[in-house]
């Protein structure tokens, strides 16, 4: 009697076995495939805006971005507005301390990124949270538009013309990705 119970048991054995190999295999294969779909949402989403490389460095470099949907995408991307802003605002009180020239048109660039501090992303911030995207593209818009604004403040001799343009940039892929939402 016992050399029937072998079998079963050689067969329980080998199904158990079987399970606990495939399980890993199974769990990894679907985290694969989870990755590649949040890349492709990642490249779809920056495909729809006016800088796809700025888009894709954006988010490739936050990791979150991995486990976000449009609006975390979004809302990575702000994050990233606030960043340029303070560079462009830094690079202000730079250039304020050596006593440049254009005093006058980096007092009005310096209120031009604080208002894009203070007030833009804030914006885009709560109206992203509350699930309102159009007030998010607003600030994202009025944030690209002040960065224009203060380049032109020096009639073509910016010395803030490679920040200005990094938060133009950023802000209009954010308007773009925003807009998506609508």
């Amino acid at each position: 009697m016992t050399t029937n119970f072998k079998p079963l048991t050689l067969c329980l054995c080998l199904q158990a076995i079987f399970l606990i190999i495939s399980i890993p295999t199974t769990h990894s294969r679907t985290t694969f495939l989870a990755k590649d779909e949040k890349l492709s949402l990642i490249q779809n989403t920056c495909k729809k805006t006016p800088n796809y490389n700025i888009c894709l460095q954006s988010l490739k470099a936050n990791s979150a971005s991995s486990v976000s949907d449009v609006t975390g995408l979004a809302q990575i991307m702000v994050k990233v507005m606030k960043a340029k802003a303070n560079d462009g605002l830094n690079k202000i009180h730079q250039l304020q301390k050596l006593g440049n020239g254009a005093r006058k048109a980096l007092n009005s660039c310096g209120d031009k990124y604080r208002a894009i501090l203070v007030a833009d992303i804030p914006q885009a911030i709560e109206a992203l949270e509350k699930g309102d995207p159009k007030f998010a593209e607003d600030g994202a818009n009025d944030a690209a538009n002040e960065a224009t604004y203060c380049e032109n403040e020096f009639n073509g001799k910016s010395p803030l013309t490679k920040q200005n343009n990094a938060m133009h940039d950023v802000s209009a892929v954010t308007a773009a990705m925003v807009r998506q939402l609508l």
